[in-house]
């Protein structure tokens, strides 16, 4: 396992943005109402947030960056780093955080680059970032995570449509010869790619005459190949083999147990997967804060965003002990325990 700590960084604030449109998953005509009813049981996510056609994701994460940098008042000639977590970029090239740092008038002198990955992506960002930062060469860094996941999904698939919301956030990182180790469990399995992919549009798979032809793979999931391909039952049974022993073991590398910790943030995949996985880690209800019923499966925004919505007064005015743990697309998982001490978090942004 990659278990590791970084030194001498500090989360200095998170923000979110998230679409005006809320959908709800009672008026998904797909399937039945009675289904309905079954899938907000199970799942837990009753209502999403669905971006514009003209919406990108950046425009999201530019959103949600502004308003952090104004409320956190950092002057944007500081800004050192800047990274871009997504699989739903502007473009194939160039990459978009090169197009957000001319977008948030960041200097020249700022580093930006993409990280492809989607669940598990704060919590690799989180650990590239700490780990650029953790020598004091370069001070301050942006994060900005996020993805417009209903770009694409196929209406016709109740395997997919009714779980994915859109979002993007933003997280400031600020180097602090004080600041409390941050701690890293990180592991990854491609030979799982198959459980979450978007089989055309690649190299591997270039968009051809057939990408766009639709078929019916089981009731009620109809798509083609530019779609999002979900294997729910391979996605859960994976989550529920990986993230308790992954945690467990980062605590047990730090010395700690659950109770040395105020929350226990996850990827918001879905309810039944996430109290499976609370309930095999023992954690009290009061511990795992949800924004499912809200917002839905928001990819790598979830856990920000889950903080933002859920976390938002105690991360404001107190220290705040937590685990996060991310798990899905690749196969990619990891966790991260980290402190928090009075962050900025200003309030969730609608564009």
């Amino acid at each position: 396992m990659s278990i590791f700590t970084t030194y001498h960084v500090a989360v200095r604030g998170i923000s979110a943005a998230v679409p005006q449109q809320q959908v709800s998953n009672r008026d998904y005509e797909w399937i039945s109402p009675s289904e309905r009813e079954m899938l907000i049981k199970t799942t837990g996510i009753e209502l999403r947030r669905v971006a514009a056609p003209d919406v990108a994701t950046s425009d999201m994460g530019l959103a949600a960056a502004e308003a952090l940098l104004v409320a956190a008042d950092w002057d944007k000639e500081s800004i050192d780093v800047l990274i871009w977590v997504s699989q739903s970029p502007d473009y194939h090239l160039p990459a978009t955080a090169i197009i957000l740092q001319n977008r948030l008038q960041l200097p020249k002198s700022c580093m930006a680059f993409d990280l492809n990955l989607g669940c598990s992506g704060y919590v690799y960002g989180l650990s590239v970032m700490t780990s650029l930062l953790q020598s004091g060469q370069l001070k301050r860094g942006i994060l900005i995570v996020g993805d417009k996941s209903t770009s694409g999904l196929s209406y016709r698939d109740k395997s997919t449509y009714p779980l994915f919301g859109d979002c993007c956030t933003a997280t400031l990182l600020e180097f602090s010869p004080d600041a409390p180790p941050i701690y890293f469990n990180m592991q990854s399995d491609g030979s799982g790619k198959d459980a979450i992919i978007i089989p055309d549009g690649g190299i591997r798979n270039p968009l051809s005459d057939i990408t766009f032809v639709e078929a019916e793979y089981a009731e009620g999931i109809v798509r083609h190949r530019k779609n999002l391909w979900l294997d729910g039952m391979a996605v859960f049974n994976f989550a529920l083999r990986e993230v308790v022993p992954n945690a467990n073991a980062l605590m047990s590398y730090i010395g700690t147990t659950i109770n040395d910790y105020d929350y226990f943030v996850f990827h918001q995949a879905n309810k039944l997967m996430n109290e499976s996985i609370r309930k095999k880690l023992k954690l009290p209800v009061e511990k795992v804060p949800y924004t499912l019923a809200d917002y839905g499966n928001t990819s790598s925004a979830s856990i920000p965003l889950t903080i933002v919505a859920r976390l938002r007064e105690a991360v404001q005015t107190q220290s705040v002990r937590m685990v996060c743990a991310a798990f899905g697309v690749g196969l990619s998982w990891g966790s991260v325990a980290l402190q928090t001490d009075a962050i900025v978090c200003p309030p969730i942004v609608e564009i």
